[in-house]
């Protein structure tokens, strides 16, 4: 039986690894799980699976959980509290399925444990990738999976090849909440309407992020991070079916892509039984007669700008996309609070990153670095438009 610990458990991602373990209970337990404020959710989730460890966001939240469960052995908070739960907790697969840059402490603490990481939060390479691929080396017995539908589709479809034969990184897009309109038509969009998203069920922030298509820019580095492919070997194609999830062009001419319904269960079950493919009676299978066509474009850089944004953050490298990262996790949120503009998204990043001195992150100190630089920029960002 495999001890799984879920950071993040009360988000989409989370919800859907329960439905997977719910459904095959012989194989799992859940040892530990993470949210934030959704307390309703995180009791019934512990009701459920009995964990016997526990991260919540506030100290009253963690006390009032411990008296309500006594079989609870560890209950932590605060700002260091997923890292110590990813530290101490007795687990054989951890899942970071946080969003944001604060899942980076936990992936590291697993990845000094040599744990088996089912890797869901984008940030932690984005931001961190330098120093964790570093980390990475000195803890060889760690295993990385991506569960992203991109980037899990392109481990699956480098699995069996020589990686020095593959050509290029094709990422999928499915063009967001406004594919085909042009910067006069997101000038006034709401929040609503941005998080209308066509095929996928994701949080609010990502969703969000793929309406900007930033999302694709953040994939496009955790991609570069992930394998070593070089910038100029990553391409991204929209895909508004969402079926094709990413493709690897190999030296041969050969196209190499993994297909399925557009539903996170198939990456988070691969990552949780890699080498292998199992069944669970909660995935939706794909129909080829149903979908009727697959269709692919260019990406509209022009008014969606986050691509071409994230290319030169990954390009300058050090310190640059950490600051892409923060800037775009402020930008977001102060956009769903209705404090900024859609569009304004794009201005903040940009205007951040031309103001940032990148910093070396080749010493020992790389982590604290990105901490810091993390950290400024979010301040930076909530002082000069938070109003």
């Amino acid at each position: 039986m495999k001890k799984i610990l879920i950071l993040g458990s009360t988000g989409s991602i989370g919800t859907s690894a329960l439905e997977l373990i719910r459904n095959n209970r012989e194989q799992y337990q859940v040892v530990g799980i993470s949210g934030n404020k959704n307390i309703d959710l995180i009791r019934e989730q512990i009701k459920e699976f009995s964990p016997t460890s526990i991260y919540v966001g506030l100290e009253k939240d963690a006390e009032d959980l411990k008296k309500e469960f006594s079989f609870i052995e560890k209950i932590y908070f605060g700002e260091n509290g997923l890292a110590e739960l990813a530290k101490n907790s007795d687990y054989d697969i951890i899942l970071t399925a946080v969003s944001g840059a604060v899942g980076i402490d936990a992936t590291v603490e697993a990845i000094k444990r040599e744990k088996r990481i089912a890797l869901a939060n984008k940030e932690t390479m984005v931001a961190a990738g330098v120093y964790i691929n570093r980390l990475l080396r000195q803890y060889p017995k760690c295993e990385l999976i991506p569960v992203d539908s991109e980037h899990s589709a392109l481990f699956q479809s480098l699995q069996g090849f020589n990686k020095k034969n593959a050509r290029k990184l094709i990422i999928t897009a499915s063009g967001g909440t406004f594919r085909g309109k042009k910067t006069d038509d997101l000038k006034n969009v709401t929040v609503e309407q941005a998080l209308k998203h066509p095929n996928w069920s994701m949080g609010k922030k990502i969703t969000i992020d793929s309406s900007t298509l930033v999302n694709k820019g953040l994939e496009v580095i955790e991609a570069h991070e992930l394998f070593g492919f070089d910038y100029d070997d990553i391409e991204v194609v929209v895909h508004p079916q969402s079926i094709i999830h990413s493709m690897v062009e190999y030296e041969d001419g050969s196209i190499i892509s993994q297909l399925g319904v557009p539903s996170m269960k198939t990456p988070i079950l691969y990552a949780f039984t890699y080498p292998e493919k199992e069944f669970n009676k909660s995935i939706d299978f794909l129909s080829f007669v149903n979908s009727n066509s697959l269709t692919f474009e260019e990406p509209d850089r022009e008014t969606f700008r986050g691509i071409d944004l994230a290319y030169r953050a990954g390009r300058t490298g050090q310190t640059m996309p950490a600051v892409f990262n923060a800037a775009n996790e402020i930008a977001v949120d102060l956009f769903m609070k209705g404090k900024i503009k859609f569009l304004d998204i794009y201005q903040i990043i940009e205007k951040v990153m031309n103001g940032h001195q990148v910093l070396s992150l080749d010493g020992d100190d790389a982590l604290e670095i990105i901490k810091k630089v993390d950290k400024e920029t979010r301040k930076k960002v909530r002082e000069q438009w938070e109003r």
